[in-house]
């Protein structure tokens, strides 16, 4: 899973699934809830007209973060895209239907895949089980272990039919990991349900560091969001953001260092290695899946490339951080990411 941290600035909630007392007393009052899902702590923050319509909405937006959970992990066997890697274990057979919610997020991948000319690619699935045996044992891949699962590696590997809604993996063994992308689109799908079923629009949905944000809490033009800092001496930044989202990803927990080398979580599709180094890319987008999977592009492209890319998807910004040998920070930052700091 994708190691991400953006700090909110909400209060915590008791631990499990229930509603703080509401802090406002206008006619929505603020209620927040927590639920673990994807490996990680999911939290809504929503403003309703009262506690029993406010429970039915979080419960509602969780369960749809589980069932999103039983289709895209790759820690549950029986998860969707398990099954789906399963039909090309030994060989390659027939186009696999696949439901609206796993297709829409392969699509999603594939169209970055292809933008960031594939820094992003959700195949990495064999090279990154290796590093987080790496991570257990301290220990580098054998060189061989690393061949062989570099082999199976590829976006363009993996074929879509709109039409038909089916996929098909081109080389067997082929293993699909969508931690790049999928909490980022259950934030939306949650985010959307509070909206469309229950009427509620100012709502925020942060699974971790993946955050998204509905129209602001009433009497505030945005949500503020903190981006957590790297390193020492670093201040946080604070985000002004509505109807949008922010991921960012970096390495300031998910390491291994071995032989003096520091080494990522975030494993490079074109070489099967954790990028090494310290550093941390912030996106704001649109949307969260958007957000969630451009911060990993953004992370291994090569800066002008990845400026670019951003700075040519609409309403997207971002913020990148680089810890140098010497411990200074080196920052840069698009264009319009000066929009959401003021």
């Amino acid at each position: 899973m994708w190691l991400i941290w953006v700090l909110c600035h909400l209060s915590a909630p008791e631990p499990g699934l229930m509603a703080c007392l509401p802090i406002s007393r206008a006619a929505e009052s603020r209620f927040e809830f927590e639920s673990k899902h994807m490996g990680t702590t999911f939290r809504i923050v929503l403003y309703a007209a009262d506690k029993e319509a406010a429970d039915a909405a979080a419960k509602a937006a969780f369960a749809r973060v589980a069932k999103l959970d039983g289709i895209m992990s790759d820690y549950k066997r029986d998860s969707e895209l398990m099954r789906l890697c399963a039909k090309f274990a030994k060989e390659i057979g027939e186009p696999v239907p696949v439901g609206e919610d796993l297709f829409t997020v392969l699509q999603k991948a594939e169209e970055l895949s292809k933008t960031s000319d594939g820094a992003f690619d959700v195949t990495v699935g064999p090279v990154v089980q290796l590093w987080r045996h790496a991570r257990r044992t301290q220990q580098l891949p054998e060189k061989d272990e690393l061949a062989a699962a570099m082999a199976k590696v590829g976006y363009r590997n993996v074929q879509l039919d709109a039409k038909a809604r089916t996929v098909k993996l081109l080389k067997p063994g082929m293993q699909l990991d969508l931690g790049g992308i999928a909490k980022g689109y259950a934030a939306d799908a949650a985010l959307r349900l509070l909206r469309e079923k229950f009427g509620i629009k100012a709502a925020l949905v942060a699974a971790a560091g993946d955050i998204t944000c509905g129209d602001p809490p009433p009497d505030k033009d945005a949500w503020t969001v903190d981006i957590a800092p790297i390193a020492k001496g670093q201040k946080p930044r604070s985000l002004k953001l509505a109807n949008a989202a922010v991921s960012t990803s970096g390495d300031l927990e998910q390491f291994v260092e071995i032989g003096g080398v520091r080494y990522s979580h975030i494993v490079d599709p074109k070489t099967g290695l954790g990028i090494t180094g310290r550093r941390s890319v912030t996106v704001i987008a649109k949307h969260g899946v958007t957000a969630d999977s451009m911060t990993k592009a953004v992370m291994l492209m090569p800066r002008e490339k990845a400026l670019d890319l951003v700075e040519r998807t609409p309403g997207a910004a971002a913020y990148t951080v680089i810890v140098g040998k010497d411990g200074k920070l080196e920052t840069t930052q698009t264009k319009r990411f000066a929009e959401f700091t003021k």
